[in-house]
Parts: C-alpha cells; sequence; structure tokens
C-alpha cells in the first residue's frame, strides 16, 4: 500500500504540468473510451448483476449498480461535460498590494492526492476520475466489492487512454487491497493522501470519520424532509412529493420524511395518500396522520432512517416553526424543502434550516452535481469546512499564496 501511494504522490507532480488544454482533450479521449468499450463494460457489469442477486441486493442497490448503454453514454456525456468546464487550476481568486509594497495573489490549486470511498454505483469510478483529472488531483478510488467487475473495467480503460498520452497510470487507480484493513491502511496514510472522501452507508462514514488520520470531507445520509405549508398549492405540492420520493428512491437526495401542516392535514393527506399508492409507495405516519388516512405507524426509529426505498414517513406537524424543529431533530444536513406561496414563510424555513440545500417549490432530487451545473459531482458534502453540498471541481481545489517582492525585507 505505501508504495502504491508513493507512486500515486509522485504521479501529482507530472499533473500539475499538464495544460488546461491537454487535460480537456484527454477528458475527451477518455468518454470516446468508454463507449468504445461500451459492449465489454456491460458484460463486465452484468458479472456484478450476477452476483448482486446471489446476494439479495435491495432492488434500490440493484439499480444503482446496473448499466447500460443508456448509463455508459452518460457516463461518457458526464466526462464530456466536465471537459468543457472552465480550468479551476492557477486562478487568481484574490490579489492585492500590501503596506510593504509586496504583491500578492492568491491562486487555486490541486489538494494531491484524493482518496475516494464509495459504494454500488459504478458511474462514480468514472465521475471521479474525470473531476479529480480536470483539477488536476490524483485520485486513489475504493469502490465496493458489490461492483467490482464494472469499476475495473472502467478504471483499466481510463488507465490505458493515460498510457497512450505517457503518463503514470497512477494518476488514475483502484487501490490494491480493497479490503477493510486495506481502507484502514490508505486513511492512515497522510504522508502521501491529502484529503479522503467517503460515499456510503453510515457505518462507512462513522468508521472513516472516526480513525482516518487524513482529513476527511464527509458525504454522509440524506435524511431529506419536503414540508407542505398551509400556503402550498395543493397540486404543485404533490407532484413535487412524488417526484421527490418516487423517482429514484435508492439516492441520498430522496425524500424520506413528508411533513405536513395540520391545517390543511384533512383535505391534503387523502390526495396524497391516492397519489403515493399510484406508485406503490408504502406509507407510513404518526398517529395524527393515522387518524385521517389509513397508514402504518411511524415510529422515532424510522424518522430516523434513510430507507433509500420506496417508503415514506408521514407526519403532520403544527405549522413552520414545527417543521423547523423535526428537521433540526432528524435532519442530516443534506437536503429540505418547503412548499408554500407565502414568501415570508418561505424565507423564514430557507433561513432556519441548517442544510447543503434548501428548497423553495421544487424537489430535493435536485441536489445533484450536473443538475447545478457542475458537470459531476463527487458526492454531496454535509461537512461544513472546505466543501458542502454537491461536490464539484471547485470543492477539489485548495489555494495558495504567491508573494512578489523588489528586495523587501522585515
Amino acid at each position: 500500500m505505501e508504495t502504491f501511494l508513493q507512486d500515486a504522490k509522485n504521479s501529482s507532480r507530472i499533473l500539475s504540468t499538464l495544460s488546461g488544454k491537454e487535460k480537456n482533450r484527454i477528458l475527451k479521449e477518455m468518454a470516446q473510451a468508454l463507449r468504445d468499450n461500451s459492449e465489454a463494460l456491460i458484460l463486465e457489469n452484468s458479472k456484478d448483476i450476477s452476483l448482486g442477486k446471489e446476494n439479495n441486493l435491495t432492488p434500490a442497490l440493484m439499480d444503482r449498480l446496473l448499466l447500460d448503454s443508456g448509463r455508459v453514454e452518460a457516463m461518457a456525456k458526464a466526462i464530456e461535460e466536465i471537459s468543457a468546464l472552465k480550468e479551476p487550476i492557477g486562478k487568481v481568486l484574490e490579489g492585492w498590494v500590501t503596506e510593504d509594497d509586496l504583491k500578492m495573489e492568491k491562486v487555486s490549486i490541486p489538494i494531491g492526492v484524493i482518496g475516494i470511498i464509495y459504494e454500488s454505483r459504478p458511474n462514480v469510478t468514472s465521475d471521479t476520475a474525470a473531476l479529480c483529472f480536470k483539477s488536476s488531483n490524483v485520485c486513489v478510488l475504493k469502490g465496493g466489492k458489490e461492483a467490482e467487475h464494472s469499476n475495473q473495467a472502467i478504471a483499466t480503460i481510463l488507465q490505458d487512454v493515460l498510457k497512450k498520452n505517457n503518463l503514470p497510470k497512477s494518476l488514475i487507480s483502484l487501490i490494491p487491497d480493497s479490503s477493510r484493513a486495506g481502507v484502514d491502511k490508505l486513511i492512515k496514510m497522510d504522508k502521501y493522501v491529502d484529503l479522503i472522501i467517503p460515499r456510503g452507508g453510515a457505518g462507512l462514514i462513522k468508521h472513516v470519520s472516526e480513525n482516518s488520520t487524513v482529513s476527511v470531507v464527509k458525504h454522509d445520509k440524506g435524511q431529506c424532509h419536503t414540508y407542505i405549508d398551509k400556503d402550498a398549492n395543493l397540486q404543485n405540492a404533490i407532484k413535487i412529493a412524488i417526484n421527490a420520493k418516487t423517482q429514484r428512491p435508492g439516492v441520498c437526495n430522496s425524500m424520506e420524511t413528508l411533513l405536513v401542516d395540520k391545517a390543511i392535514a384533512s383535505e391534503a393527506l387523502p390526495k396524497i395518500k391516492t397519489a403515493f399508492d399510484q406508485e406503490g409507495t408504502k406509507l407510513k405516519g404518526c398517529t395524527k396522520t393515522q387518524e385521517i388516512i389509513s397508514v402504518e405507524n411511524a415510529s422515532d426509529e424510522d424518522f430516523h432512517t434513510e430507507y433509500l426505498a420506496n417508503i415514506l414517513n408521514i407526519k403532520l406537524v403544527n405549522g413552520v416553526e414545527d417543521a423547523i424543529d423535526f428537521i433540526v431533530k432528524y435532519g442530516s444536513g443534506h437536503s429540505e424543502a418547503i412548499i408554500s406561496e407565502n414568501i415570508t414563510t418561505a424565507e423564514r424555513f430557507l433561513n432556519a434550516i441548517d442544510a447543503a440545500a434548501v428548497y423553495v417549490n421544487a424537489s430535493t432530487r435536485f441536489t445533484d452535481g450536473g443538475a447545478f451545473g457542475f458537470g459531476a459531482e463527487v458526492g454531496i458534502s454535509t461537512n461544513k469546512l472546505h466543501a458542502r453540498g454537491p461536490m464539484g471541481i471547485e470543492g477539489l481545489t485548495t489555494y495558495k499564496y504567491k508573494i512578489y517582492g523588489k528586495g523587501q525585507t522585515r
């Protein structure tokens, strides 16, 4: 592991010499290489799908694992979109002259070597590799064992493009030991690794955060809520709620709990139930909800649960302040939404909720690098420092100060 990471660290100096134009050309070659090897990728992915069925993975995990021609094309397009983004490295963020006549420049630079630990989705391999390459960072990837064949195939395709351009394959690589022990070694290699980004289940995040000696940007669970206010357009509210839960239930920006103002509950809940019944959603509700519609009981544990499945909690609240209090208690700082035509109420919600993304009259499903215009993302950060929300290329940079003098001493 140490030799592997030392090679990664050394290769970062080579990457720092590439111009933005060269990086963009190579990224476009990577995108085309994915297209050219689409059939081979799908074949390797089929091995993971078969193993997933044998291991009884949930439908949500199987959906995240699957690669087909459309998803491979989406991966290629994501890399092309990343290549089209503005060059993030070498930008003068600020400039000034001090009273000692020193010319100061604050300049964006890459972080260095980034270790990314993730589960299930093979497209994360190509997305994160492209984002790191565009931002002149070396990436060391650790995907989930359930996507082992897919991840290896994608990494090999990208590495072949690097080799054709006389670049070391260590710029984009999978860690040689993907076991738990291997991960434990990786997160303690602060001599060679500059940042760890874990994205996955609560257990993984907790373990990495508590044991890493490398700086960590957490991509924690998405305990997302949508609050339907008494001043909501109910037709819009139901449409947004349906999208937030059912469009793709197995992702971190899907809604897990729907909050409804008691003032409109008797009118809203039957319509909400009818809409979700049509989507095959399993509904659970608080005792007040159960007095109006027939649903299973939602326990306190349920309100803490990230289902990542077509299951939804419903909770009645006494206005926006009660909704805010509930989200403060149960939210994970990911994405929260209010549906209301009352601007004052909406602004109160926006200002009071401490989450990476807060919406008015829109679905939490928009919390995504592509939807935000970042091309792609390495994940959704629930940290408050350095990066927050969809973490694109800007989040993969830091800065240094360049100081130009004329012989000054102090």
